[in-house]
């Protein structure tokens, strides 16, 4: 849904821009622009909820990001500003075609942008019973995820066997994947092992990357999935050979329609730390964003755009291209 993202003086983002893809993996240096990128997305979404400005952002040199976006929404353009002493943007200027057509497509546009969403999960906060709720969203850090799952049961019983289907495709050791009645008026997530189904593993006896994956099948089952998606680290707590599985895993949501499921695709932006997940877009380098930093400033290059990177890859993996330096996008670049 977005196209393109164009930043001016916000943080390290002083002059570049990036093209999004249906998926984009982001990687590069601490501080080099990454979960600015998804910062950027977040106060989108909380400015839309807003009316537009009656002016453009101030041409001051204060922080500037400019948002362009995909059929049919291209003749639509967003800007996010403010002033050069405040730190964050808060005036959203929105430039789109004339008459009640245009208002339509800017309405529609701006409900899209407002179910954008972004994730950090929490082992610790999943692990928790929680409290019973009505709504299947899933919270930035995952901590209402037995309560989600619990409603899906409910509520959504083909997404909650899909989802459970493909947790033991994926973790064969295990038998079930539950949601029982806990202290206190809680529910808590639990499995059972194939071996002995008779005890209840509860969650927080299971493994960081575990309940990591479960939180993405989550993500990646959802019966009414938001436009945008963005994960800060989804390898985290995965082992590097469960690594094609996290890319699969996340592949439902970009693209849908390649399972046979009906749904619109999400957009989806992921950061990450390691040349392990690198590895598994060998076939697809216009998915991957390199984010660099020289000096003080910051800038993205879409990994397909190098004229250099087809010859590189017959040399070596992209991990170890990246992890080496060759690619450019490490930490202590001058």
């Amino acid at each position: 849904m977005i196209a393109a993202v164009q930043f001016r003086n916000f943080k390290a983002l002083r002059s570049t821009g990036v093209k999004l893809a249906p998926f984009n993996l982001v990687l590069g240096p601490n501080g080099s622009g990454k979960t600015s990128l998804i910062q950027a997305l977040l106060r989108l979404r909380a400015l839309a909820g807003l009316a537009p400005a009656n002016e453009p952002p101030a041409t001051d040199g204060g922080p500037r990001i400019d948002f362009a976006f995909t059929a049919p929404y291209q003749d639509i353009g967003v800007s996010l500003g403010c002033h050069a002493d405040e730190l964050v943007c808060n005036v959203l200027s929105v430039s789109r075609p004339p008459g009640p057509e245009g208002e339509a497509l800017w309405e529609k546009l701006r409900a899209k942008l407002r179910t954008i969403r972004a994730y950090l999960f929490d082992h610790y906060a999943m692990a928790v019973p929680a409290k019973p709720a009505d709504s299947a969203e899933l919270a930035s850090n995952g901590g209402n995820l037995a309560a989600v799952l619990a409603v899906w049961r409910e509520k959504h019983p083909d997404a909650y066997a899909a989802l459970q289907a493909e947790f033991l495709r994926l973790m064969p050791e295990f038998g079930a994947l539950e949601v029982r009645a806990g202290a206190g008026g809680t529910v808590e997530l639990g499995t059972r092992l194939k071996a002995n189904g008779h005890n209840f593993i509860t969650a927080d006896s299971l493994s960081q990357g575990t309940l990591y994956q479960i939180a993405l099948l989550v993500l990646a089952f959802t019966p009414a999935p938001p436009a945008v998606v963005c994960i800060e680290e989804a390898d985290r707590g995965m082992h590097p050979r469960s690594l094609r599985e996290v890319r699969d895993t996340l592949y439902r949501l970009s693209y849908p329609q390649d399972l046979g499921m009906q749904r619109a695709p999400v957009q989806v932006i992921t950061t990450t730390h390691s040349p392990y997940l690198l590895d598994q877009f060998r076939e697809q380098p216009q998915e991957v964003i390199l984010a660099s930093k020289q000096g003080q400033a910051a800038t993205f290059e879409r990994l397909s755009d190098r004229t250099d990177i087809l010859e590189l890859m017959k040399e070596a993996h992209l991990g170890d291209l990246w992890y080496s330096g060759i690619l450019g996008g490490i930490p202590g670049e001058t």
